[in-house]
């Protein structure tokens, strides 16, 4: 059995879904923290069992008889998110799981700038400990998350924000798809496994794409960290989300996600959503 946690977000429920397509319903099950959110799932005849990386017990209720075990990373700041992922792998471990996977970060790193890139190291070290068979999903960013980066270029013709690097961001549907596949058993994966979108672009390259896709120029224009901090708050943002946000352009600008990786298109069978595609969705929203 494959058992798929947060399976009642977008990012597993798609997971499901296109697992759905390639095993039977009763080979696959669901750990969630409402179990009224997956009815459609039940209706179809996947498992359905409630619980959370804060009740290691009902974890181990929720994972019993799998095979597979896909853990969804937590993204609460507030929260020990590394205890929370200890506490389900232990879990998986516990319930006799043979493999575990988990959906961590390109980029992660121990030292690195961007915080939650730590955060997802820890759990690989994590897993890499457990004893059993494990699989680290290094996710690209996904490509929703770009508009807190480009700010109101719509409105203002202009991209402001400090300097920055290439990021391949990804689709996560995309993501999904391939994390089916991989689960499915099309295709093994052992240790860190990076799955990026084909092309990795900087804010000047978003210029350049806006530019075309909404018929006028938009304009980059970088600026000092501080002042843009600055900025931010002026404009009514927490200091602290703001200065959040700003370990994300360092870590761009320092190469922690410059590295491709032609692993995504491989288990899709072609090449994954670039970023034109993706932002002339969201200009067409």
């Amino acid at each position: 059995m494959i058992v798929v946690t947060g399976a009642t977000g977008t990012l597993n429920g798609a997971t499901v879904e296109h697992l759905l397509e390639r095993v039977p319903a009763d080979r696959i099950g669901v750990s969630v923290r409402d179990v009224s959110r997956a009815q459609l799932f039940a209706d179809r005849g996947v498992r359905v069992r409630q619980g959370s990386y804060e009740e290691p017990a009902a974890l181990r209720d929720s994972f019993a008889g799998a095979d597979q075990v896909l853990l969804v990373s937590g993204n609460d700041p507030t929260a020990d998110m590394v205890g929370l992922h200890r506490n389900a792998i232990e879990a998986a471990v516990a319930a006799g799981a043979r493999r575990i996977l988990y959906t961590s970060q390109h980029g992660a790193a121990i030292d690195g700038p961007y915080p939650p890139a730590a955060v997802h190291a820890a759990t690989e070290a994590i897993l890499a400990d457990s004893g059993v068979a494990w699989t680290s999903l290094r996710y690209g960013f996904f490509a929703h998350s770009f508009a807190s980066m480009l700010g109101p270029w719509r409105e203002t013709g202009v991209i402001t924000a400090p300097a920055d690097g290439p990021v391949p961001w990804t689709s996560p549907a995309d993501l999904s798809e391939a994390t089916a596949v991989v689960l499915s058993g099309e295709r093994s994966l052992d240790g860190a496994a990076t799955l990026i979108a084909g092309e990795a672009v900087t804010l000047e390259d978003f210029a350049a794409i806006a530019s075309e896709l909404g018929g006028h120029p938009a304009e980059r224009v970088v600026v000092d960290d501080e002042q843009w901090v600055a900025d931010q708050t002026a404009n009514g943002d927490p200091e602290q989300a703001a200065r959040f946000m700003l370990t994300m352009f360092r870590a761009t600008r320092e190469g922690y996600f410059a590295q491709p990786d032609p692993l995504l298109a491989e288990l899709l069978g072609r090449e994954p959503r670039g970023v034109a595609d993706q932002l002339a969705e969201q200009v067409g929203a």
